[in-house]
């Protein structure tokens, strides 16, 4: 049986399709066996290793690709961009802690969140991203299905989640009691970063329940990261800085428009 043949047999996909190639460069250039077989064999395995990073970040569901090289620390107190540098270490979901990103819209909660989903992938990490609302609307949908506990056994497999947007969209009693037992059947299982738009104290103007408000509070921020990033939103600061490179004034609210500067 010809060797490209064994290598399908043997589900070595990238030797099946490109042996051929190999052989020609390696006949031309005098390649040594060992050294012919040390290289095709590594990029068999990178190939794998992409193809893994490939489904591992799509099965994540990120909205958008985001990075942690294209985060902008800057706007931030010192304290609060060492606290999120820190996180690049992915040493959080290590020790399975929580990540609580409090703050306006537009400052890089979510960027941040998915940045080190994503970097958290290339580390071969599972990981899922869920906007909250949308994560509930599938809860519901399981529990209509009788397939509530295996998607609550599927949750509590990954090694990362992110849940987005948490605040915009208040729930219902069913919808609080499912989230409130999704995220607590997955306490110390493994980690969960949270988007937010508010601080804990506010945090029942979504889930409407005093106590099982205080009940998730206190399973979420223990072994958490609680960080303060509210400021200007990244989106003002743009226009601001598009406006300068232009060389236009802003117009003030009297001649009709806001005033951006």
């Amino acid at each position: 049986m010809p060797i490209k043949e064994h290598a399908s047999e043997l589900l070595l996909s990238y030797i099946s399709r490109n042996y051929d190639l190999h052989v020609t460069e390696a006949t031309h250039t005098g390649m040594a066996y060992d050294a012919f077989l040390d290289e095709l064999l590594f990029r068999e395995v990178e190939h794998r290793r992409e193809n893994r990073l490939r489904k591992r970040i799509s099965s994540a569901r990120f909205p958008c690709r985001k990075y942690l090289v294209d985060f902008e620390k800057a706007p931030f107190t010192k304290r609060t961009a060492q606290t999120i540098h820190s996180f690049e270490t992915l040493d959080f979901i290590r020790n399975k802690e929580n990540i609580i990103l409090i703050g306006n819209p537009g400052v890089g909660k979510t960027h941040l969140a998915i940045a080190l989903g994503i970097e958290a992938c290339m580390q071969d990490m599972r990981v899922l991203f869920a906007h909250v609302p949308n994560l509930v609307i599938e809860l519901r949908e399981a529990m209509s299905q009788n397939q509530i506990s295996s998607f609550r056994k599927k949750f509590e497999k990954y090694d990362l989640v992110i849940l987005d947007e948490l605040g915009y969209v208040s729930f219902d009693k069913d919808g609080n009691e499912i989230l409130f037992n999704l995220l607590s059947s997955r306490n110390d299982a493994g980690s969960i970063i949270i988007t937010t738009n508010l601080v804990f104290e506010r945090w029942d103007e979504v889930f409407h329940d005093p106590i099982l408000t205080g009940a998730l509070v206190d399973r979420l921020a223990h072994r958490s990261y609680v960080v303060d990033m509210s400021g200007d939103s990244y989106r003002i600061r743009e226009t601001r800085l598009w406006l300068q490179s232009k060389e236009v004034v802003p117009f003030s609210t009297d001649q009709g428009g806001p005033i951006l500067g």
